[in-house]
């Protein structure tokens, strides 16, 4: 993502330096074009010289920033052609958001981006609304093609209900995060009382609590965390570089996201030479210790003994 991103980044500091470049353009139009060019530059080297370090809430405010700059932007050219050219940059935020965001965040980038090129090609006045409804009906069908591909690429290693990796998917990143020299932990997260809202609101009402838990923690975590589904009403969270009681506190403020939502939760940390497998275990002991003392609770796995 952080890759696919500083392009849409790169072809909007080019654009804005070949608008500004024009002749026409008043003080008012030179500034705007200044700033976009600015914060085009400076995205673009945030995303290359941080890259994976990058959290991913602010991955998810750049593209959203980068998408009302865009809007701005297209008040600035005097010709429309230019501005058509600056507002089907928006085409990149799509890509970007239905690629690699979650379904309801795909859903709200694509509404930022019609709402933000919309409106500068609407408010210039030289643009013709049938022209704005083509842009629109294009978005809409990159939108929908995007997220079909996006689909059929990692489908078979996605949890087709929530989007979030699955058992497979989380199993082969543990495996690799083993192997190397960094400390790592493993949470195991269970819903408490998840079978008496099925039973008692409905599946529909259970899928929306099971929506809630793979959205809602995304904000708290740190970067390089993988939140997966494991089946049923059972996550497993991904924690490289964290020790067993770092990990602790991050599942803390998991929980705490999730007002409402009760969890048990167990948390391992890896031992030089056991396996992925042996790792998972003890965090799954802990997990029925959390279960044991009462639920809503945090437990944390003893290491292992020599």
């Amino acid at each position: 993502m952080v890759e696919t991103l500083a392009v849409f980044y790169a072809a909007g500091t080019l654009l804005g330096v070949l608008v500004a470049s024009e002749a026409d353009l008043d003080t008012v139009g030179r500034v705007i074009a200044a700033v976009s060019v600015a914060i085009g530059t400076i995205g673009t080297a945030v995303l290359l010289l941080v890259r994976d370090r990058v959290p991913r809430r602010l991955l998810d405010a750049l593209v959203a920033v980068a998408t009302v700059v865009v809007g701005v932007a297209v008040l600035v050219p005097p010709q429309a052609p230019t501005a058509l050219a600056i507002a089907w940059l928006a085409s990149f935020a799509v890509v970007d958001s239905c690629y690699f965001f979650t379904p309801r965040a795909a859903r709200a980038q694509l509404l930022l981006a019609a709402v933000c090129s919309n409106g500068g090609l609407l408010l210039r006045g030289d643009v013709p609304v049938w022209t704005v409804l083509a842009l629109d009906c294009v978005l809409v069908a990159l939108a929908v093609v995007t997220r079909r591909l996006a689909a059929r690429a990692s489908g078979a290693d996605l949890d087709p209900l929530t989007g979030l990796p699955n058992r497979r998917s989380f199993d082969d990143q543990l495996q690799q995060l083993v192997r190397g020299d960094r400390a790592v932990s493993v949470a195991l997260l269970d819903l408490d009382h998840f079978k008496e809202i099925n039973d008692t609101a409905g599946h529909e009402a259970g899928d929306r609590v099971l929506l809630r838990m793979a959205e809602e923690p995304l904000r708290v975590l740190p970067p390089g965390a993988v939140l997966a589904r494991q089946g049923g009403d059972e996550f497993a969270l991904l924690l490289p570089g964290l020790t067993g009681a770092e990990a602790v506190v991050v599942v803390w403020r998991v929980c705490d996201a999730l007002a409402g939502i009760g969890l048990s939760c167990g948390v391992a940390q890896y031992e030089p030479g056991e396996s992925a497998a042996q790792l998972v275990r003890r965090a799954d002991g802990a997990l029925y210790a959390a279960k044991a003392a009462g639920r809503g609770r945090v437990e944390l796995a003893t290491a292992v003994r020599a």
